[in-house]
């Protein structure tokens, strides 16, 4: 009981406090509560490529306050993922993120050294992308756990074109998924019905997935035009 309070009570400070203030930065309140910048608004630094072989730089850049995707162009040195340059474990994270029309990104979380595959906060405009109609009962569309839980239809909604809020958290075992200040997933892991779930998806054989202690954080670059922005973390 003690812990649902407090993860609670996280939540409700997370909703309040997560974009206060001026664009990647902080407020006194939000350094108080124990949040810290993931991106400090300017460089790459703290982020490199998820996989050891690739060149962040050819597939992110930041201009006017956004870290941006360079759009594919035919040159696959442009698709690279990035991730945070440590693990985290429990934690509540939150950023904004504007899509293009007909884009598709994620953000992944549990990722292991060398490795772009882990739990994904999909992004995804599902009008104009085809991989909305892929899956099962919609699990690739926007908010949703990747090819996992498909994000409630009924609060799920998404901006193109302009900012839209995400907040993951993971306490332990617990995970949610937010987008634009609702629920819209709700899971545990490390459990014979997560397991199920992973067995019958895209992700099928690949020991571990999602049951790992702790991870990098990771922003997928899908070959489309994407910005983020605010990406900040509180660790519980």
């Amino acid at each position: 009981m003690k812990k649902t309070i407090a993860v609670t009570l996280a939540l409700l400070m997370a909703g309040n406090m997560a974009f206060a203030g001026s664009d990647n930065t902080l407020s006194k309140e939000e350094k108080a509560a124990g949040w810290q910048l993931l991106w400090d608004g300017k460089s790459l630094d703290g982020w490199k490529a998820a996989l050891n072989k690739k060149d962040a730089t050819k597939g992110w850049y930041v201009s006017d306050g956004e870290l941006r995707t360079v759009k594919y162009n035919g040159d696959n040195a442009t698709v690279v993922d990035i991730r945070t340059d440590r693990k985290y474990t429990n934690f509540i994270l939150t950023l904004q993120v504007k899509i293009t029309p007909g884009a598709n990104s994620g953000v992944k979380y549990f990722i292991q050294d060398n490795m772009n595959v882990g739990c994904e906060f999909q992004i995804l405009d599902n009008e104009q992308h085809p991989d909305a109609t892929n899956g099962i009962c919609g699990n690739r569309n926007f908010g949703s756990l990747y090819d996992l839980i498909p994000a409630d239809p009924e609060k799920s909604h998404y901006c193109v074109g302009d900012w839209n809020d995400v907040k993951i958290v993971v306490d332990g075992n617990h995970v949610q998924h937010w987008l634009n200040g609702a629920l819209v997933v709700d899971y545990y892991r490390n459990n014979q019905m997560f397991n199920a779930l992973v067995n019958t998806s895209k992700f099928a054989g690949k020991k571990g997935f999602g049951n790992y202690d702790s991870g990098y954080i990771l922003l997928q670059n899908h070959k489309d035009e994407i910005a983020y922005k605010n990406i900040k973390i509180r660790e519980l």
